[in-house]
């Protein structure tokens, strides 16, 4: 079909579960699928399809219409204009629901019985624990900015330790569900409105309690069963993206056919990356679609296992929006194109090394998940870390070095406290001076036997553990050196041990995966992204975005203070004005990791009309030495009478 086929737009098409609950559609439906069934592709998300992700489903869904497909987009239960509550991430409910949505799909009248599952992120993972399941008329997948481990590659935890994402996004994810549906498709939308608010559950609680790799974890993990997944794969993710490792990792371990691509992006679908280039994402989906789906015969079966872009260094720019490389490819992934050497940064018959915990260590972080949202989002020049970090430098590069996968280090560590953290950073000291993060890793020394259960270290007795980083596609100049930065802690990024730490090592040993093909063309050309079709919006900010330190003059208490701005969106298109405003505060005095404290706080807004819903979510974490103190409070206003309230509170053993 061409893209000038005639479509209709469904806003909200009810979808029946078995248990008498209604979930909302948003459907584009091409002309003529009362006689000519077609394929469907279907985007299953939490985020509010009237409001949250309108803008970018347009164009995309639109697109995939105008070229032959019945294109989904489906709220789940207890979000947007669905009914039901919510629960948690990638539950049980969650995915007996989406079976049976894709199901009741494949039973329409308009469908062809072929579906394919689509998405980023939430979408991304669900559509991968979906196809799992394996409902027969799911017959191909792409996931993007993806993990195949809820628990060591995920917003909660990583190497064992409490990421500083898991309570922002436990604020971020209460603040979402705390909004009501559009009131001009739900008559009991106060109804349902309090129901949602009523059984918001709190989920920085139930993801605190969960410290180990359990079962909790697995529920949902790719990796407990990489052969359950039978549908082919196009996995996709950016090395400026907190989620790096699924494209190498489902290649390399999967039994069915998996294709993946490794590019520069932010935490965005490839066409709208914030950091360029950006794909002809629109093209690269439909081709996959059209044979999968389609039946037609385009080669797609036949792609290389492996692409990835190498990335040039670059001087550090938190507000990086463009990085230069090339793409290379790997026809079979292992490649036996990728050798690892071995460099000895410190043998055990030289004395050991020791670092202590400073907590100024992480200023240089950067976002976990950079969106293209805020200022300063990428990490920084790593020198003013590394200057608080045991570094060992290699000697200046020989000649050009194309890193491609997972570097390793393999430490014997020993510290003086029973509970111990440690940060492996992977750094490209330049010639001008400045030093860029390529990649890095981190273990909850307490986890030294497994992630499955945490034991007390013997202080001072040395274990031995071996690091992953995460996946890097990375070209190193003829005379640079590689930096290790090792330090116990790196806050704000991650949740420090409660007591101040020394560490000594008194081994390591860096294993790096270097690829022999050197060469600046491209092995693969992907075509510049089209222009989608926008959807008609008003936007506006009533105060600006900022981030910025700041060192309490009395108290030598040091915070990094986030804030969003105060923003409006006006839908010319279905008539809604929604909002929303943040401010994050995470402060730390810089002799005591126990004083680590953060307040999240979120405004959010929707009106319709002469109403309007709004609601105030505070977020509050702080620690003791045993313990982390979590509190969050919830208040709901229509048209500014408070109509909610809500408090929740537990101490929890670290």
């Amino acid at each position: 079909m061409q893209s000038s086929q005639t479509i209709s737009i469904e806003r909200d098409m009810g979808i029946p579960l078995s248990d008498g609950t209604r979930l909302s559609a948003q459907i584009w439906m091409p002309e003529g699928t009362q006689t000519t069934p077609l394929p469907a592709i279907l985007e299953y998300l939490p985020y509010r399809k009237s409001d949250g992700t309108a803008a970018r489903d347009h164009g995309m869904h639109l697109h995939f219409a105008q070229h032959g497909y019945v294109s989904i987009r489906v709220d789940r239960r207890g979000c947007g204009d669905s009914e039901g509550t919510f629960d948690d991430e990638y539950s049980e409910q969650e995915l007996s629901d989406g079976i049976e949505v894709i199901n009741w799909i494949a039973a329409q009248s308009w469908c062809s019985g072929n579906i394919g599952i689509q998405g980023i992120s939430w979408g991304g993972f669900n559509g991968l624990q979906l196809a799992m399941r394996r409902p027969e008329p799911l017959k191909a997948v792409i996931s993007i900015g993806t993990t195949v481990n809820r628990y060591t590659d995920d917003i909660h935890y990583k190497g064992g330790i409490q990421v500083s994402e898991n309570i922002g996004w436990a604020a971020t994810a209460m603040s979402w569900n705390s909004m009501p549906a559009d009131p001009a498709l739900r008559t009991d939308w106060r109804t349902l409105w309090m129901q949602r608010l009523e059984s918001t559950p709190f989920l920085a609680q139930t993801w605190m309690q969960h410290k180990n790799h359990d079962a909790y974890w697995k529920h949902g993990s790719v990796c407990e069963d990489y052969t359950a997944i039978q549908a082919p794969v196009l996995v996709m993710g950016g090395q400026h993206d907190g989620y790096r490792n699924a494209m190498s990792d489902l290649v390399e371990h999967s039994s069915g056919i998996v294709k993946g691509v490794l590019g520069p992006w932010s935490h965005k679908y490839p066409n709208i990356s914030t950091i360029s280039p950006s794909i002809d994402y629109l093209s690269e989906a439909l081709h996959w679609w059209d044979h999968w789906l389609k039946g037609i015969e385009n080669g797609v079966q036949d792609l290389p296992d492996y692409r990835a872009y190498i990335m040039d260094s670059c001087p550090p720019d938190p507000a990086l929006k463009h990085r230069d490389g090339h793409w290379a490819v790997e026809r079979k992934w292992p490649s036996g194109n990728v050798s690892r050497t071995n460099h000895i940064l410190q043998s055990e018959s030289d004395q050991g090394k020791l670092v202590k915990t400073n907590l100024s260590c992480g200023q240089g972080a950067g976002e976990y998940f950079p969106f293209g949202f805020g200022p300063g989002e990428l990490p920084d020049d790593q020198s003013a870390d590394n200057a608080h970090a045991l570094c060992f430098d290699l000697p200046p590069t020989l000649e050009t070095t194309d890193i491609l996968g997972a570097p390793q280090i393999q430490l014997t560590i020993s510290a003086d406290q029973p509970r111990a953290h440690v940060y492996v950073r992977l750094c490209d000291e330049r010639l001008d001076g400045t030093s860029s993060l390529i990649t890095m890793g981190m273990l909850n020394l307490r986890h030294h036997t497994g992630a499955d259960t945490a034991r007390d270290l013997v202080p001072g007795q040395p274990v031995t553990v071996t690091i992953s980083l995460d996946q890097t596609a990375y070209r190193l100049p003829k005379g640079h050196r590689l930096r290790v930065a090792i330090s116990p802690s790196y806050w704000p990024y991650a949740w420090p041990e409660a007591d101040n730490t020394t560490l000594i090592v008194h081994a390591a040993t860096l294993s790096l995966p270097c690829r022999r093909n050197i060469t600046s063309l491209d092995e693969w050309s992907f075509p510049s992204p089209p222009q989608m079709e926008q959807r008609r919006q008003d936007h506006h900010s009533d105060s600006p975005e900022e981030k910025y330190w700041r060192t309490d003059p009395i108290s030598g208490g040091i915070s990094l203070i986030v804030r969003s701005g105060r923003n409006q969106t006006s839908d010319l298109v279905n008539g809604l004005k929604t909002g929303s405003e943040l401010q994050e505060i995470w402060t730390i005095q810089p002799d005591d990791p126990a004083s680590a404290k953060v307040e999240i706080t979120w405004e959010r807004w929707l009106t319709r009309g002469d109403t309007t819903a709004r609601s105030v979510v505070i977020t509050q974490m702080s620690t003791t030495t045993n313990h982390f103190d979590v509190a969050q409070t919830m208040t709901a206003f229509e048209n500014d009478v408070q109509i909610y309230y809500k408090e929740m509170q537990d101490k929890i053993a670290r």
